[in-house]
């Protein structure tokens, strides 16, 4: 199930909070809906990657536990908020990967890489303290790079 909460009059600010789901197609299409065509296939692979955190690994995909993703855009700013129901992790001590490393120690194959990704594609990424709350910042204007993925 997916619940969606958005202005009638503006689709710049609103609610979407599903099941926990690795089924993530409908939910990335509507948080997409508003982001220019030229920063689509980025930003897809970006909230994908902070969607399947949530579900996987916050909670555990316990189909009892939600994601809400808080969406916002602002002038040439668009903003997700992604919140999840697990018990949080602790956040990464520095705030901006630059290489990714395979040889951190986990308990899952592919760590950091997740965290990469993330601190490649948007330009800020903030966990609250508990680790179960991710802001995230993607500038879309003639001053921002151009797109990774096209």
């Amino acid at each position: 199930m997916i619940a969606i909460s958005i202005r009638p009059q503006e689709r710049t600010l609103g609610t979407i909070s599903f099941a926990s789901t690795l089924y993530l197609c409908p939910i990335l299409d509507l948080l997409l809906a508003e982001i220019p065509e030229q920063w689509r296939a980025e930003l897809r692979l970006g909230l994908q990657e902070a969607l399947v955190n949530a579900a996987k690994h916050g909670n555990q995909l316990d189909p009892s536990k939600t994601v809400a993703v808080r969406f916002s855009a602002i002038a040439d700013q668009y903003w997700w908020t992604i919140t999840d129901q697990g018990d949080g992790f602790t956040p990464p001590p520095c705030n901006c990967p630059t290489e990714y490393n395979d040889q951190l120690p986990c308990d899952e194959g592919e760590c950091g890489r997740g965290l990469f990704i993330l601190y490649q594609i948007f330009d800020q990424v903030h966990w609250n303290s508990e680790g179960t709350e991710l802001r995230l910042c993607k500038k879309v204007g003639s001053r921002s790079r151009l797109p990774l993925v096209s």
